[in-house]
């Protein structure tokens, strides 16, 4: 059975890759205070997340700001112990801030993917954007200064309403909310369990090339040496939009599977993925010991079934 499994892992980590997406350059961001009562014995404890939709010209992705912050201090510290330090050694405590998972829309082609993060690798899943039968209404508000309308529907088991601003015109919004005459600044569910609180909007900066590298720090081994201490080895320019080019293709199933695995034995499922990883390369594998904290409560996840 063990075998079997490897032999999964193995075939699946040799997967082929994603293919790149032309890239889009962002023009906004629109912030949002992200809330879900995940356990509804617990309402008074939602769990909540800052979350950030960058807009580009033809497709937005969607993902968390508290992550991005992290990841970008995090990279800062990495920067000036390496510039500083006479031996290479660093010594940095890194905070889990924030959720992996990111979203990526591309209307014009009626296209979604989602890329999740699962131990030591990235997987990319992809689909058709899900229809959303919008009903707008002539009801008018306004958002940090956008000029907005409201809209109702029926999507993934929750009755939402939507507020989105026919003055930017690309039909996206948080999470996997599309289809609108519009960008979704703000929605929510008709329980607020599910609540996507507009927090702002600014101007996308265009940030320094790549190959720019800041006075005194050293310009060839800082990014390999973020890398191996567990930094994204695809952290780019936050502005541009494009699919994660290393991201493990797979499917809904086959990443639920790889879900269960990890939560039926985490010992087992690291070392097969750590031994798939090591045989591709040729080495032997590592010995890995994985403990796993208590799980959150979720018993009302934001996708619910279908009342029949």
């Amino acid at each position: 059975m063990k075998k079997q499994f490897l032999l999964s892992v193995t075939l699946l980590s040799c997967a082929v890759m994603a293919r790149a997406q032309k890239p889009d350059t962002a023009q906004l961001l629109v912030h949002y205070k992200f809330s879900h009562i995940r356990d509804t014995t617990n309402r008074e404890q939602p769990y909540t997340e800052n979350m950030v939709l960058i807009v580009g010209k033809s497709a937005g992705a969607y993902k968390s700001y508290d992550k991005q912050l992290q990841d970008a201090l995090f990279r800062k510290q990495v920067q000036e112990q390496m510039a500083n330090s006479a031996d290479g050694h660093i010594n940095i405590q890194r905070k889990a801030s924030g959720s992996g998972t990111e979203y990526y829309q591309f209307p014009n082609g009626k296209k979604l993917a989602r890329k999740e993060p699962l131990l030591f690798n990235n997987y990319l899943i992809t689909d058709v954007l899900p229809p959303i039968e919008w009903k707008i209404s002539g009801d008018t508000a306004t958002f940090g200064g956008l000029h907005c309308q409201k809209a109702t529907a029926h999507f993934k088991g929750r009755d939402y309403t939507a507020w989105f601003s026919p003055d930017l015109p690309l039909h996206i919004g948080p999470w996997k909310l599309n289809g609108l005459p519009g960008v979704i600044v703000e929605a929510y569910d008709t329980k607020k369990e599910v609540d996507f609180k507009f927090d702002g909007i600014e101007k996308a900066v265009i940030s320094a090339k790549k190959d720019d590298q800041p006075t005194g720090q050293a310009p060839n081994n800082q990014g390999r040496m973020a890398v191996m201490i567990g930094m994204d080895e695809e952290a780019s320019d936050p502005n541009i939009i494009q699919l994660p080019t290393k991201a493990i293709k797979t499917t809904e199933k086959e990443f639920a599977n790889l879900q269960e695995a990890m939560r039926k034995d985490p010992n087992a499922f690291a070392q097969s993925m750590a031994a798939a990883q090591a045989a591709s390369q040729g080495r032997p594998a590592p010995k890995i010991d994985i403990r796993i904290g208590p799980q959150p409560v979720i018993n009302n996840p934001i996708e619910l079934p279908e009342k029949k």
